[in-house]
């Protein structure tokens, strides 16, 4: 048996092993009796440790975020347009690194404190440009928001990096549509280049909220 089958099981053991796992499988395979046969354990010992598959899903989010912001410096002399746009490229970037990376993400519910840190200084970024707490939580919540739904709708078409699901030739979609030349045309801008899609929206996300509180 290898050292880390050896290893006391713990909450952030099983939630690595799962990440790793979430990779091969994605998010509908990913099941506790898989995890427990990779931990060399059997199923029921798992929960000891979660109720439940939500509640693994709540400690893997956590892990994501604790990886995520390991080693990250925030600079308190951000402007607030910075830093939300800073918080949510780190965001996509961590969640693309998982097949299903914000389908795990999307609802759960931090098992720990480690993302107050970055909130508080989040939040003192925008609360000391003008922005009342209501408002800075607003906006920040608006960019979260918007940054999961884009990498889950992303993951959709490529569940990583590098990767395609069948289904999404564009070229084919276009000769499918030819007798909707505006549908059709837009298939190239929906399913292909991400990364610009991504930051022309969050482009839009920040626009609006210098828009609707008068905040530059």
């Amino acid at each position: 048996m290898s050292t880390e089958r050896r290893a006391p099981l713990d909450r952030r053991r099983v939630a690595d092993t799962a990440l790793r796992l979430l990779n091969e499988t994605g998010l509908d395979g990913l099941t506790l009796r898989a995890i427990a046969r990779e931990l060399d354990v059997k199923a029921p010992a798992l929960y000891w440790h979660f109720k439940d598959k939500q509640a693994l899903l709540d400690e893997m989010a956590t892990e994501m975020y604790r990886r995520m912001t390991a080693g990250a410096v925030l600079d308190p002399a951000d402007t607030w347009q910075e830093r939300l746009l800073a918080a949510c490229r780190g965001l996509r970037t961590a969640l693309t690194g998982y097949r299903d990376g914000a389908k795990v993400f999307s609802g759960s519910r931090f098992t720990g404190t480690e993302h107050a840190p970055a909130m508080e200084s989040h939040l003192r970024v925008l609360t000391g440009a003008g922005f009342t707490l209501a408002q800075a939580v607003q906006a920040m919540r608006t960019a979260n928001m918007y940054t999961i739904g884009f990498v889950t709708e992303e993951q959709g078409v490529r569940p990583l990096p590098g990767e395609r699901r069948e289904g999404y030739d564009v070229e084919e979609r276009a000769r499918r549509l030819a007798e909707f030349p505006l549908a059709a045309e837009a298939g190239k801008l929906l399913f292909d280049d991400y990364d610009e899609q991504f930051e022309d929206g969050l482009k839009l996300i920040v626009a609006g909220i210098e828009a609707a509180y008068g905040i530059r």
